[in-house]
């Protein structure tokens, strides 16, 4: 039986990994099933419905935990009832490496020397002392800001809420956006998908980067018009996009991006399960352990922001 002060927990949909029950019992949690639970970590980040569904049933849990950081499959029945907490910060350190592996290959030129068949001429920029734009302000913004240090970046942060930042030269409000693309070698999106966010940049935002100019997608597909992107790589409005999300995702395999030498697509693995596991797990076990206390939970959903 549990003490008293452990808290009892449920882990669903059937079928959660086990590396999840885990992670609730080394928080001090008491793994229970949903009609004796106070709070519960929900292990499946697609399947909203059934959540939905699980939520009606149960209505006095009182802590749900997502798996992802983006909850946008989850908006629609997100409210203040509960406390709501996502994975927001937990995967930042993958997704911020992945974003400088793509900045790096599309300026150096390497997704166009990987499809050619014969020696090729010289081609690329430095990204050390490069002019870098990334709009968004949290835990993946954050990493890649300390992984460009080495690089002697000029950075520039697009977000919600303009507060200074160790290691930026410039923090701009979120409607200044479009002053942040002209002069910039590389424009990273690491923001959460809301309806402001969506179609962010689209082809009057394309315009405005510079022709040499890199665009690179670690957050969502949605946040660039598919099209429009299409006829800036093939006009050479920009130099390249390299795309660890698309929309639509999966991309198709006849659709045009694929053929692009000036686009790198990688298929939205900057954050794999084998490196995704041991760090959800880690703040499954923080959560619970803050829950038990009665201590501030981390990466908590913030309703009116939607993310």
């Amino acid at each position: 039986m549990p003490s008293t002060s452990a808290p009892r927990i449920a882990l669903a949909p059937e079928g959660a990994p086990a590396w999840m029950a885990e992670a609730i019992t080394a928080g001090g949690g008491y793994l229970v099933g949903l009609d004796e639970a106070h709070a519960l970590i929900w292990g499946n980040p697609f399947d909203a419905d059934s959540l939905a569904s699980l939520l009606a049933q149960h209505p006095d849990l009182e802590w749900i935990q997502l798996p992802h950081a983006g909850i946008e499959r989850f908006a629609g029945f997100i409210d203040d009832r509960r406390v709501w907490t996502c994975a927001k910060g937990v995967y930042a350190e993958p997704v911020a490496e992945m974003a400088l592996t793509l900045a790096l290959a599309g300026l150096r030129g390497v997704g166009d020397y990987a499809r050619q068949r014969a020696w090729s001429k010289p081609m690329g920029i430095n990204l050390l002392g490069a002019s870098v734009t990334i709009l968004g302000g949290g835990g993946i913004t954050e990493s890649l800001i300390r992984l460009l240090q080495p690089f002697d970046c000029h950075i520039t942060v697009v977000r919600n809420r303009v507060q200074p930042m160790d290691g930026v030269d410039d923090v701009l409000e979120s409607d200044r956006m479009t002053d942040a693309l002209p002069g910039a070698d590389v424009i990273v999106l690491a923001l959460s998908l809301t309806p402001d966010t969506e179609g962010i940049i689209s082809a009057d935002e394309l315009a405005l980067m510079d022709s040499h100019a890199w665009l690179v997608n670690v957050a969502r597909g949605k946040h660039v018009v598919t099209d429009d992107l299409v006829e800036a790589l093939r006009n050479g409005v920009i130099g390249g996009a390299g795309l660890d999300v698309t929309d639509p995702e999966p991309l198709p395999p006849e659709h045009p991006l694929w053929s692009m030498s000036n686009c790198i697509i990688t298929p939205h693995e900057g954050n794999t399960p084998e490196m995704a596991a041991p760090l959800l797990a880690a703040r499954i076990t923080e959560n619970v352990k803050r829950w038990a206390s009665g201590d501030e939970l981390i990466g908590p959903v913030d309703t009116e922001l939607g993310y």
